[in-house]
């Protein structure tokens, strides 16, 4: 069971608690331009990191806010935790980036930067 600390109600089980899925995902700027490769890509695509991974949570039977938490996916051990719209701390280090554990991604929110003819 894990004990989570909720930035404005304090810490509490994890049951009181609904997991969002993946923290920091940008949303396409304009998603008509996608293909559907792309669109599924950013819709169903997510790291699977072993180790830092950033989360979205909301307490759900407390204050219902979101927010975020820097969980180990090994351990389970929360290394911190935020509220949306502020940065992750200096201190939290995600998983090594460019591999199978990657804490990021596969694509950014930005079409721009994807393949002509989708994700691959």
């Amino acid at each position: 069971m894990l004990l989570i600390d909720c930035p404005w109600c304090g810490p509490r089980d994890e049951n009181e608690f609904q997991y969002g899925g993946e923290a920091h995902i940008a949303r396409p700027k304009d998603p008509a331009l996608l293909s559907d490769a792309q669109w599924a890509d950013y819709l169903f695509m997510r790291g699977n990191p072993k180790g830092r991974h950033r989360e979205r949570w909301m307490h759900r039977s407390g204050c219902r806010r979101w927010f975020n938490v820097e969980r180990d996916t090994v351990s389970h051990a929360i290394t911190a935790v935020y509220r949306m719209g502020e940065a992750p701390p200096a201190t939290a280090k995600p998983a090594a980036t460019g591999d199978a554990t990657s804490a990021e991604p596969r694509s950014s929110g930005d079409p721009g930067q994807w393949p002509a003819g989708g994700a691959e």
